[in-house]
């Protein structure tokens, strides 16, 4: 915009800067802004968006808190951190296999963590620390760090990314693989960020209900400018700011490079992600220029540096760095011929040398005290502008192709060595050997003070927790008898289970129930008075159905989180309270109810995550199968959810038909993962769709976790015999389809309940691999081959999902098996055309049953074709694969 009046601009400028000059100024000035802004807009102009302030550091020098520590010695440990960390991945790769690893990611963020090390990041000494969540790729720089405190050795660092032994380092961040080391997944880039999100908005509800008094611990995040382009990175960051989350501070590291070039070569990635922020509600702390860059802006008298600072582009600034102190001399400030004169008195090398905020100590100091002492309510975010492998010369520093450097030639190995000062002679640097000083030289006293009064070495794990006295399945009795004349859904019966276990004397203040707006469809809305939803700030309103029983109630003190349209986001509350037991010492037992097409579909990643960091709690699949679901169609119903879940492979996985069987799998489940303390998580499929529940069979609690048990028995009166499968929403019909054969053709059936056609398989996998693994010994039977022993006829298994899941035990059938499935997309119309579109329901099941009489030789074809025809079924029926 063109300033047609300079005169009158600069006595605007002349007065804000008295305004400035004042005590109390700059809030003055910021107020004075805010209500001309507001005036402006109250005329009708258009209020230009000021959410970015100039591209420089946030924080002046005057207002800097000074870094206490020893900054020689500092800089000494971190030259080794970078020493040991670069020769673990160099060794890593200096063989046939190739393992691979990551040096640049560290090399750009090695004082980022360091400052934190010396004086931030509290230990778990003294109980729960700070929870941090280190960057995937900086992984060896903090297995360096672990070397030098003399936490790993020698052996375990070049078995680093050798991890089926038992004694390698872990490739990046798993929990999984290192119990005691590692808090959470990192490395997939996003899932950093909203955790930590959640796991402070988590701690903040646990610190309103008392259950947990975190103080003053802090959620740390680490990512890279790059990864902020991942949705889950930014995707809550208003929620955080919403909701206060003052416990929360993100760490971008901007090397300005994500994997194959630029992250916003023509724009400026630290400026976009200051508007982001800010506009989210948070502290944004910018650390751009180091403290060489300072003496250059207090000479500089003509506001150019500041105004060319403002005009480059983050391309050019890692052309900078790539290419040396001459091109930038020519090419920074040789724009403008004021700004070389500035330069005039330094050489080439000292241009090259002016450091990046990231790099400077003093810089990434002040802005990490600001962000943990700031009282203003809100999350910090500190932008920090770095060089991608610092360090590594002409060889990575500030190149396109710098993320895959995995090792350094002689000479530039040489220079590496020679600019950190590391005391390793020509001789032995061939080898790449790692450097730790002895016990008690300097550095290692030095590093041993730091964490000492910080709380302990990090990163570190508490695995163990004091096991939990869960209800007896006595306790849940009423769940467990006949809903008599009633009909009702599996999702209903879960709902009276919550609603029980919640008041529970010993566990119910611990259980979190969770939802992604949807309680009202799984009828969950009678909680909301009952619990309250959890809300930082209370209810601030009156609801309009405030005179109602069951309306909605917003309390500091909810039980109940309601995360909103944000399947991610609820599930990452759900992993929050599902590690609590690690993370905080305080064992949560978290019900996330979702859409099952919703879940592992949407948030596969971080189920995987949750795998990975060893999660306790359960996820509850609603309005579960391809047919339940009848009026929503394609988007919404679900066939495979079930095959997903046994992914994970400690994920247990159940699809229940009667409350019977959902109330026992939830009672094992309790026990498994609290009392027995087991390392899993369980999904369970519940429906909506109303029916008659029996009263529970006796003696059947032990088939049901581990998969089937027989529900109705052959008479052994009829001409023949069958054993039908089903599971979950489609039992019934098998049911049906028994009494037709039964009635109609002198055929009689054992039909058979899977409550988890995924446990059975892993329990066929295990006595298979025994069989193998111990040939000399007598062979073991699956559970499923010993429940059909002594049992005749052909064996059809149906249920809502996909032909594949039912499938899965096919190896421990020995005898002919056909299995129907809901294969195809999903549809929308009433419940009995889907099942017949699927190919699933009694009519179906009957003729899968005849023809395999057929194939046995046991009954003549035309009593398949009569039946198809009297059901209605011609051999043209379009397949629902291909429509």
């Amino acid at each position: 915009m063109q300033d047609n009046d300079p005169t009158e601009t600069a006595e605007w400028l002349e007065a804000l800067n008295d305004v400035l000059a004042l005590e109390g100024g700059p809030e003055r000035a910021t107020y004075l802004l805010k209500t001309m802004a507001e005036k402006v807009a109250q005329a009708g102009s258009q209020v230009p968006s000021a959410i970015t302030t100039p591209f420089r550091n946030t924080i002046k020098p005057v207002e800097e808190r000074r870094m206490p520590g020893d900054l020689f010695m500092e800089r000494r440990i971190r030259s080794l951190i970078r020493w040991n960390a670069l020769a673990m991945v160099m060794r890593a790769n200096d063989n046939d296999e190739g393992l691979g690893g990551h040096i640049s990611s560290f090399s750009s963020a090695a004082t980022l963590y360091d400052i934190g090390f010396n004086y931030f990041f509290k230990g778990n000494d003294n109980g729960p620390g700070d929870l941090i969540y280190y960057q995937g790729h900086s992984a060896p720089g903090m297995y360096a760090r672990s070397f030098l405190e003399e936490r790993l050795t020698e052996e375990q660092l070049d078995n680093f990314r050798r991890e089926v032994g038992g004694n390698g380092l872990s490739s990046y961040p798993h929990p999984w693989l290192m119990p005691d080391y590692w808090q959470f997944p990192t490395v997939s880039m996003g899932l950093g960020p909203i955790q930590a999100i959640y796991q402070a908005h988590v701690m903040k509800y646990q610190q309103s209900r008392e259950l947990v008094q975190h103080k003053d611990r802090k959620v740390w995040a680490f990512l890279g400018d790059g990864e902020c382009d991942e949705p889950e990175s930014l995707g809550a960051i208003a929620k955080a700011g919403r909701e206060h989350l003052d416990n929360l501070i993100f760490v971008v590291n901007c090397n300005l490079q994500r994997l194959d070039g630029p992250v916003r070569g023509n724009g400026k990635i630290i400026q976009e992600l200051e508007g982001v922020f800010r506009g989210a509600g948070w502290n944004v702390i910018k650390v751009i220029w180091g403290r060489h860059w300072d003496a250059l802006l207090e000479k500089d008298q003509t506001g150019l540096l500041k105004k060319r600072m403002n005009e480059v582009c983050d391309g050019e600034l890692q052309n900078y760095k790539a290419n040396g102190g001459a091109y930038t001399r020519e090419h920074f400030f040789g724009k403008y011929p004021e700004l070389l004169e500035l330069v005039s008195d330094l050489s080439d090398n000292d241009i090259m040398y002016l450091n990046r905020g990231g790099h400077d100590p003093y810089k990434v100091y002040a802005a990490y005290d600001q962000a943990v002492n700031q009282n203003n309510g809100q999350p910090t975010v500190v932008l920090a502008m770095t060089v991608k492998g610092y360090g590594m010369g002409d060889s990575g520093e500030a190149q396109n192709e710098t993320h895959s450097l995995k090792k350094l030639d002689l000479e530039s190995l040489k220079k590496f060595r020679d600019r950190f000062a590391i005391p390793i002679s020509d001789e032995e640097l061939k080898d790449v050997p790692y450097y730790r000083p002895a016990k008690d030289s300097p550095e290692m006293v030095y590093m041993r003070k730091r964490r000492e009064e910080l709380g302990g070495y990090i990163p570190s794990r508490n695995p163990d927790f004091n096991a939990l006295e869960v209800p007896a399945l006595d306790d849940l009795k009423s769940q467990l008898k006949s809903s008599g004349k009633r009909e009702i859904s599996t999702t209903m019966s879960f709902v009276r289970t919550l609603s029980t276990l919640t008041k529970d004397k010993k566990i119910g203040e611990r259980v979190v129930p969770i939802v992604p707006d949807e309680a009202r469809t799984f009828g969950m809305e009678g909680m909301f008075r009952q619990l309250g939803i959890y809300s930082s700030q209370g209810q601030r309103y009156t609801p309009h159905d405030a005179d109602q029983i069951m309306y909605y109630k917003e309390d500091e003190k909810g039980q109940i989180l309601e995360e909103g349209i944000n399947e991610a986001g609820a599930f990452s509350s759900w992993l929050a309270a599902a590690t609590s037991y690690s993370n905080h010492g305080y064992p949560m037992v978290p019900f996330y109810v979702f859409y099952s097409m919703f879940g592992f579909q949407r948030i596969m990643d971080l189920a995987w995550a949750a795998g990975d960091t060893q999660a306790r709690g359960f996820l509850m699949g609603a309005t579960a199968g391809r047919t339940t679901l009848n009026g929503e169609g394609l988007q919404h119903q679900d066939g495979h959810s079930l095959l997903m879940a046994n992914m994970i492979p400690n994920c247990v996985a159940y699809d229940p038909t009667y409350a019977y069987e959902l109330t026992v799998i939830i009672q094992n489940g309790l026990k498994r993962m609290y009392e027995d303390k087991e390392n899993c998580f369980y999904y369970i499929t519940i429906e909506n769709e109303n029916y008659h529940h029996p009263e529970m069979p006796v003696g059947c609690e032990e088939g049901i976790i581990k998969g089937m048990y027989l529900l109705q028995k052959a008479e052994q009166n009829k001409a023949h015999t069958v054993q039908l499968m089903g599971g979950g929403s489609i039992l019934r019909e098998v049911e049906e389809a028994a009494a037709i054969l039964r009635k109609d053709f002198d055929v009689d059936a054992d039909v058979w309940s899977m409550t988890s056609i995924n446990e059975l398989r892993r329990d066929g996998m295990a006595c298979d691999r025994w069989n193998v693994m111990n040939p000399d010994q007598a062979p073991k039977q699956s559970y499923v081959a010993e429940q059909l022993e002594g049992r005749e006829g052909p064996v059809i298994c149906a249920t809502d999902y996909m032909k594949s899941y039912g499938e899965q035990i096919a190896p421990f059938i020995r005898r002919q098996f056909r299995v129907l499935g809901t294969d195809g997309f999903g549809r929308s119309d009433t419940r009995s055309k889907l099942r017949y579109h699927f190919e699933v329901d009694r009519y179906f099941i009957v003729l899968a049953a005849l023809k395999s009489l057929v194939d046995e030789g046991k009954l003549d074809v035309s009593v398949v074709v009569k039946a198809a025809k009297e059901f209605g079924v011609s051999g043209d029926k379009i397949d629902p694969m291909n429509c």
